[in-house]
């Protein structure tokens, strides 16, 4: 079937099971850390990912781009790893264990919003009115979810899930802007950045929690949470763009996962999804397309399907 595929064909199924992939993974958040603390959820997904990484590194023959980099570069693999995976997944495994997934997951998606917000005191860009609104009818929408529609009382579940999970996409935007000049393989980056990033991740799990895990379904839960969402959905999202004749072809397939997710969320969680998520995750999604349609050269691309799907 994949032989017989066109290009566009290969781009348009590579991005669809990518999608489907970030699907799962919220519900599989959840019912990892029903097994696992949010630390060593971090830990043993943070090392299936690195081993997967390099696995696909060294069948494309480019493990050796890992050798033989500046000190400086090495230094910035350092850093990005303390952002990603360590401060990144460390923030959102936490709201996910205060909040439910169907709030902490489009909270999350959040991040394209950030990222627009901070390009003006990082980059030096301006935002135009579309920027603007988009940031305003997303945010909108988080008040929506976090509220869950209480909009009358203004109370939220836990504030502090909530400001992780807004933290977080703060956090990945920020990861991205630093990675915007970066023009080596991103699965190499990717690779360098969890290498580097993993002694932090098993020394905060040593002394803040324990290494030892006698579930076996827990480190299952781990193994998946590390090959799928940190791995084999973004290299086949990096596939589906790199086929794509048109980047925005395959680019908006990424706005059908949160609501994929949320699908899975009830289905395999067992969460009752109410109203107001449906309704702030559409105000959410609604935004990032205001912001992919705003047709300004000077801006950064910013909709979410540049990086795949926050979760």
């Amino acid at each position: 079937m994949w032989v017989a595929m066109g290009r566009q064909g290969k781009a348009y199924l590579s991005g669809l099971v990518a999608v489907l992939l970030w699907s799962t993974v919220a519900s599989a958040f959840k019912l990892s850390l029903r097994r696992l603390d949010f630390i060593q959820l971090l830990c043993y997904s943070s090392m299936a990912s690195t081993i997967l990484l390099g696995a696909i590194l060294a069948a494309r023959g480019r493990l050796g781009d890992v050798r033989g980099l500046t000190g400086r570069q090495y230094a910035r693999a350092l850093l990005l790893g303390a952002l990603n995976p360590f401060l990144y997944y460390l923030i959102l495994f936490r709201a996910y264990e205060l909040l439910p997934a169907q709030m902490a997951q489009p909270l999350n998606y959040t991040w394209a919003i950030a990222l627009a917000l901070l390009s003006v005191p990082l980059l030096r860009q301006r935002l135009g009115w579309r920027e603007i609104a988009a940031g305003a009818v997303g945010y909108f929408g988080v008040i929506v979810i976090s509220t869950k529609g209480d909009l009358a009382t203004f109370r939220t579940e836990s504030p502090l899930g909530v400001g992780l999970a807004l933290g977080s996409a703060v956090i990945w935007a920020v990861y991205w802007i630093v990675n915007t000049k970066d023009e080596r393989d991103p699965v190499t980056v990717l690779f360098l950045n969890f290498l580097f990033g993993l002694p932090l991740v098993v020394a905060a799990c040593a002394v803040f929690s324990s290494l030892r895990v006698s579930d076996p379904l827990a480190l299952l839960g781990a193994a998946y949470v590390g090959i799928v969402e940190m791995g084999v959905a973004f290299v086949l999202w990096l596939t589906a763009l790199r086929l794509s004749d048109r980047t925005a072809k395959v680019g908006y397939l990424i706005f059908l996962a949160p609501f994929l997710s949320l699908v899975f969320i009830r289905r395999l969680v067992g969460e009752t999804i109410l109203l107001s998520t449906v309704v702030g995750l559409a105000l959410i999604v609604v935004a990032l397309l205001l912001q992919r349609t705003s047709g300004r050269p000077d801006r950064i691309e910013v909709g979410a399907g540049d990086r795949g799907a926050p979760t």
